[in-house]
């Protein structure tokens, strides 16, 4: 057990001094050897998956030469090449890179072109409904226009059926005035002509009693003379 972790061991630091380098061109994977090993170069296969490809050999005898049985060191070359293509597996080719970029691209442009068809689509259905709705709120500004001019006729003639009336009623109001008034004045000179015919009879009666008084007084005071003389005469 202490003779495989310590071969565990060195096989690891072995896969460290190796290091994978990924250069930033995607989907390129390069091993470098630090201690002279060779490259592990990135191979293409069929299916178009990139695979590496370990120099097994190599790394055998590396580590026979470490103190490594042969059985071991094979075994633990072939699980290194199974772990690096593992590795492999999790990282996308540039060729693959390239094809989702160009699939994101074009799934972009559809959704940008969808999206401009939609906007366009509701813009016109945006602006069919507002003629629409301008076409009828115009239709509605007649209908109401009609109306109210209607109404205001019908309001007009009205006005003028009530003038006319108040008109004729006025002037039948003055006739009548104007007859009372006619009566009133005549009724007046009448009363007045019989006031002063009952004053000037009145006059005239007034006139004849004093008349008759001062003659009836005169006679009185000529007869009280009269008696005076006489009576007079008999004393002395």
């Amino acid at each position: 057990m202490a003779a495989a972790a310590a071969a565990c061991k060195r096989v690891v630091q072995l896969a460290v001094n190796s290091g994978l380098n990924f250069a930033k061109n995607r989907g390129f994977v390069h091993l470098y050897s630090t201690h002279h090993y060779r490259h592990i170069s990135q191979l293409v296969q069929s299916d178009g998956k990139s695979a590496l490809l370990v120099d097994t050999l190599t790394m055998v005898r590396q580590l026979e030469a470490q103190g490594i049985p042969s059985k071991q060191a094979e075994e633990l070359a072939k699980v290194l090449n199974d772990s690096l293509k593992n590795v492999t597996h999790s990282f996308v080719s540039k060729s693959e890179m390239q094809k989702s970029e160009m699939v994101r691209d074009l799934n972009l442009s559809k959704f940008k072109s969808e999206e401009q068809s939609s906007q366009e689509h509701h813009f016109s259905m945006l602006q069919r409904e507002t003629e629409k709705l301008r076409s009828h709120i115009e239709k509605m500004s007649s209908e109401l226009r009609y109306e109210i001019r209607a109404q205001l006729e019908e309001i007009r003639a009205q006005l003028e059926a009530r003038k006319y009336e108040i008109d004729k009623l006025s002037n039948t109001f003055t006739a009548q005035m104007e007859a009372r008034k006619y009566e009133i004045d005549k009724l007046s000179h009448t009363f007045t002509a019989q006031l002063e015919a009952v004053s000037h009879t009145s006059r005239a009666q007034l006139d004849t009693a004093k008349s008759d008084v001062i003659k009836y007084c005169m006679g009185t005071l000529v007869s009280i003379s009269t008696i005076g003389l006489v009576l007079a005469r008999i004393w002395m």
